[in-house]
C-alpha cells in the first residue's frame, strides 16, 4: 500500500477537524470586522461599525453546527441585535446578506428588508430604507439587491424586489420603484421656490398705534 494512502488529512479527525473549521470560520470573521473597521476609519466607537459586527457574528454562528455552543451564542447574538436596532436605529435581519466593506454612515433609520443583498463597497446613509414593502404580495418576499460600489444617500427608500447595477448613486430622499441600471445617477426632483406676494400691515395695527402713541 501506498504510504500516501496512510496519511490522514487532519479535517478527517473529528476533534481536530472541528478544532480547524472553528479557526478558520473565525479567522475569515475578523478579517470582515477588520475591513469594516478600515473602511469607517479604525472607530470602533461609531454605530455603524457596530452594527455591522453583530451582524456579521450572527451570521457566522448561524453557519455553525447545531450544538449547545450555538444556542448560547445565538441567544447572544440575538441580545447584541435587539440592542443596536433599538439604540443605533439601525436594524438589519440576520437574513440579510452583505458584501464585504459596507460603510453605513451615522445612525438611526436606517432599515434593511430581510432578504436584501448588499453588495461590496456600498455606501448607505441616514434614514435609508432598503428594501419597502409597498409592492403587494409579489415583492413582499423579494428583498432588493444592490451591486457593487453602490451608494444611497440619507432618506432615500428603495423598494422591495428593485434591482441596482454596480456604481449607482441614489441622492437623497429618493423613491426608488424600478430597476437601476449601473452607473446610474438617482435624484428626487429639485423643490421649486414659490414667492408668496408681500404681506402689507393692514391699517390700525397695534404696532402703528404705538408709534402714533409716541408722537403724540
Amino acid at each position: 500500500m501506498n504510504v500516501r494512502s496512510k496519511l490522514i488529512h487532519v479535517t478527517e479527525v473529528p476533534v481536530l477537524g472541528t478544532f480547524v473549521r472553528l479557526y478558520r470560520g473565525l479567522q475569515e470573521l475578523w478579517h470582515q470586522i477588520l475591513e469594516d473597521w478600515a473602511v469607517h476609519g479604525h472607530d470602533w466607537t461609531i454605530p455603524g461599525l457596530r452594527a455591522l459586527a453583530v451582524h456579521r457574528f450572527g451570521t457566522w454562528i448561524s453557519n455553525r453546527r447545531s450544538g449547545i455552543l450555538k444556542s448560547v451564542l445565538l441567544t447572544s447574538y440575538h441580545v447584541l441585535y435587539r440592542y443596536v436596532r433599538n439604540h443605533y436605529g439601525i436594524e438589519i435581519p440576520l437574513t440579510v446578506t452583505i458584501g464585504r466593506r459596507l460603510w453605513l454612515t451615522h445612525q438611526h433609520g436606517i432599515i434593511f428588508h430581510w432578504k436584501a443583498e448588499i453588495g461590496d463597497d456600498c455606501l448607505i446613509r441616514h434614514g435609508a430604507t432598503i428594501g419597502a414593502g409597498y409592492g403587494g404580495q409579489k415583492t413582499l418576499h423579494k428583498g432588493p439587491k444592490l451591486g457593487q460600489r453602490v451608494e444611497v444617500g440619507p432618506g432615500a427608500v428603495i423598494f422591495a424586489g428593485v434591482k441596482i447595477g454596480d456604481d449607482t448613486v441614489i441622492g437623497p430622499n429618493a423613491v426608488v420603484m424600478s430597476d437601476v441600471p449601473a452607473g446610474s445617477r438617482v435624484f428626487a426632483e429639485a423643490p421649486r421656490v414659490i414667492h408668496l406676494p408681500t404681506v402689507r400691515q393692514a391699517p390700525g395695527a397695534p404696532r402703528d398705534l404705538r408709534q402714533g402713541v409716541r408722537q403724540q
